[in-house]
């Protein structure tokens, strides 16, 4: 034998089709190969690996598995009968003694389990929806119909660029849904925003540079582990300011790409101003540079006309990247890039040949979830669901806390709250003490976003999503209950 560490299967009426491994690593000692397999049963009994009861294969099985000849196998049952081990009968074949008991570790001291980390009692932290409302009968129905429809191809090695049914389904609802101009060869498949960071930004598979390089503009305030995986890269990012209409990109200059999320600034809140959104357009046309938009939450708005995509303005101008991580679940790792032409072949390039990220008969699912209308349904269902919890947490706040303004509630899965000068670390810090875990908005806040531009405010990033529905009222109790309380009038103001 090549290997003499040999899988035979053991079919027994308690378990039947079990897979046991026998070592006859040893058969070259004492005995040979009769004495190795005697020994190797007689182990698995003592371990309890082989059961009292257990049937054991006929002597020709055995031996045609393990490459032995049939009297080596006849030979070990025989020796493991006369010991006590094994019981031999007409009919009923060769099975483990019920008197065999395993071996027992009595001297062992029980492993326990580590502890479990203690959540906290009320979760609104942002960029989580609610996982109880996942669609799981709509999403089992569409697996069944993704396998039973699915090529045979399909469980063949993965297209990098992704599954065509996907990519068809996409370019009809990205059109649709968020005005995108695009054709499926334009889209590539990928595990999520972060994944499309490490494809454009990374080394590529022969140790290059990546697809884009930096200097990178990203707005002042953002998503630090998207700054960290820029920074892994050995990407600098350049801050832009924010106001009321969003980033300012007549700041732009010598950067090569620009990151936006202009439906819905995250986390402050607010579409990109039509003209900024124009006007970036222009910038990159002009520098022959690129605009990444992070369409995050862009099924979701509430109090007013939907905002579309920036990339229908310019399809070879920017790169457009959404994922299902906010409107079904993060743990579906499912997320696109539509690309200009000129990018495409370069990031497939970075993905490698096969798929190595996402799994297609999840994106088989989706394709089936988009094409069926279960994902417009559960999108309505949800924005609608998600648009209550912003009025009962705009509800609350004017109850309990007046003097809090809330802002960036128009659309998405979050508010920020503005608090009163010098009062958000401490907020932050007794919302952890009563089990209410929040963002601070200190936290996206880039480093070295100027001062005098991007004023630091104080405030807290409350996710309405994360808290399943018959928690959520409880959840705002506890929040309100830690919010600073109104500065008091000075004497005769």
């Amino acid at each position: 034998m090549e290997d003499s560490r040999v899988n035979s299967w053991v079919h027994s009426a308690r378990r039947i089709g079990a897979d046991l491994h026998l070592d006859l690593s040893e058969s070259s000692g004492p005995g040979g190969r009769r004495a190795a397999l005697t020994r190797a049963l007689r182990d698995a009994v003592r371990s309890g690996r082989l059961a009292p009861g257990t049937r054991l294969p006929p002597y020709r099985s055995l031996a045609a598995d393990l490459g032995v000849a049939r009297n080596t196998v006849a030979d070990a049952y025989a020796e493991l009968v006369a010991e006590g081990w094994l019981t031999a009968r007409q009919g009923s074949g060769t099975r483990v003694a019920e008197r065999a008991e395993p071996l027992r570790h009595a001297e062992r001291v029980p492993r326990k389990a580590p502890p479990r980390a203690r959540g906290p009692r009320h979760d609104l932290r942002q960029g989580t929806p609610d996982a109880s409302a996942f669609p799981r009968a709509a999403w089992l129905a569409s697996c069944r119909r993704a396998l039973q429809q699915a090529p045979n191809e399909a469980f063949g090695p993965g297209d990098p660029a992704g599954r065509i049914e996907l990519r068809e389904a996409l370019t009809e609802y990205l059109a649709r849904a968020r005005g995108v101009r695009t054709e499926p060869d334009r889209i590539v498949i990928c595990s999520g925003f972060a994944h499309a960071l490490r494809l454009l930004f990374g080394q590529d598979r022969s140790g290059g540079g990546g697809v884009l390089r930096g200097p990178l503009a990203v707005e002042a305030y953002g998503l630090g582990f998207h700054r960290e995986l820029l920074a892994a890269a050995g990407v600098r990012t350049v801050p832009l300011p924010l106001d009321e209409d969003g980033a300012r990109v007549d700041r732009l200059a010598r950067e090569r790409a620009v990151l936006l999320t202009p439906a819905h600034q995250f986390p402050t809140g607010g579409p990109l101003h039509p003209e900024r959104r124009a006007a970036v357009i222009d910038w990159a046309r002009a520098r022959g540079g690129v605009v990444l938009e992070d369409d995050y939450d862009g099924e979701f708005r509430y109090d007013r006309k939907p905002v579309g995509a920036v990339q229908g303005l310019d399809p070879e101008r920017v790169i457009f990247i959404g994922s299902v991580s906010k409107s079904l679940s993060p743990a579906l790792r499912l997320g696109w890039m539509v690309l200009p032409e000129r990018y495409v072949g370069d990031v497939l390039g970075a993905k490698g040949e096969r798929e190595a990220w996402v799994s297609v008969l999840d994106q088989l699912s989706l394709a089936d979830f988009i094409v069926s209308g279960a994902y417009d349904r559960h999108v309505r269902r949800m924005r609608q669901r998600y648009r209550s919890r912003r009025d009962r947490l705009v509800a609350a706040l004017a109850e309990h806390a007046p003097h809090v303004e809330v802002t960036g509630v128009a659309a998405g899965l979050h508010a920020v709250l503005r608090l009163p000068p010098g009062t958000e670390r401490s907020t932050v810090k007794a919302a952890t003490w009563q089990g209410v875990a929040l963002d601070g908005l200190a936290e996206f806040r880039h480093p070295r976003a100027p001062e005098e531009e991007t004023p630091a405010r104080d405030g807290i990033v409350v996710g309405c999503a994360t808290p399943s529905e018959h928690a959520y009222g409880s959840a705002l109790e506890a929040l309100c209950a830690v919010l600073p309380l109104a500065e008091e009038p000075t004497p005769g103001g």
